[in-house]
């Protein structure tokens, strides 16, 4: 676990199966300041629709993704084409890619929590893996636009529209296909279908049940707070995501029901 991160609760707090149970908001350091007038403008917006739009757009021109065509140098186009959409086509289609890593990386840098998974299980931050990880990390951030910045502002605007759309409710129940645990340690075996597991830091899920089944023949489910949600496919209309049903969860150590068919 790392020691720093860059939002209002310690790393080993927002990991805990305690804070897991028991949420608090997590807070970006500065991005709600930073970027006062665009959250000030969508919250007065009825229509879902209009909320998404004016999202794209104010990505568009704080981060200039608009301008790549005006670019002549192929590296000044490549990276201003390199925005948010991408990273979240690369993680749909292969959490341990170059997309997936870079995802990981800001969870890293913004949670605290370290990846326990990329490609192969990472024991910890000395092990060739974790060098293995941050050079997927690097070559993904690499010549982008501020990925990060554009992940902050990414995370704080689907923290409030899941205020918006559903207020009083801290929980969402999620599932996950898996076929072996390699990419979770199991912590604790509290049941004969109930253990508490340790998520890799950024993980798939899905609100089907039954989709989940695509993905392996064990279903984790697990009740996941709000703000551990850093994506979800039916909070942004048209989502680049495969469906409405798809999310991505920040980890730490949950408690989790194994079902089977």
């Amino acid at each position: 676990m790392s020691k720093i991160n860059l939002c209002n609760l310690p790393p080993w707090v927002i990991a805990s199966p305690h804070f897991n149970e028991n949420p608090r908001p997590i807070e970006i350091q500065g991005v709600r300041r930073a970027h006062r007038f665009f959250f000030s403008r969508v919250e007065k917006m009825d229509s879902i629709d209009d909320r998404a739009r004016a999202f794209g757009d104010y990505m568009d021109v704080a981060f200039q993704l608009h301008q790549w065509q005006r670019e002549d140098s192929p590296l000044s186009r490549k990276s201003l084409r390199n925005s948010y959409v991408r990273y979240l086509r690369g993680w749909m289609f292969d959490a341990n890619s170059a997309e997936g890593a870079a995802l990981k990386g800001w969870v890293e840098s913004r949670i605290g929590i370290p990846p326990t998974f990329h490609k192969v299980p990472i024991e910890d931050v000395h092990s060739q893996a974790y060098a293995s990880y941050l050079a997927d990390r690097m070559r993904g951030t690499a010549r982008t636009s501020a990925i990060n910045a554009q992940f902050d502002i990414l995370y704080e605007f689907i923290q409030c529209e899941l205020r918006r759309r559903e207020p009083g409710t801290l929980f969402h129940t999620l599932y996950r296909g898996v076929h072996e645990f390699e990419e979770h340690r199991v912590l604790e075996r509290t049941g004969r279908r109930t253990c508490l597991v340790r998520l890799n830091n950024l993980n798939s899920f899905t609100t089907d049940f039954e989709r989940a089944f695509e993905f392996g023949t064990k279903i984790l489910e697990a009740r996941i707070p709000y703000c551990k949600i850093l994506f979800r496919g039916d909070l942004l209309p048209g989502s680049i995501l495969k469906g409405e049903e798809e999310a991505m969860v920040i980890g730490g150590d949950f408690h989790v029901l194994v079902r089977t068919h």
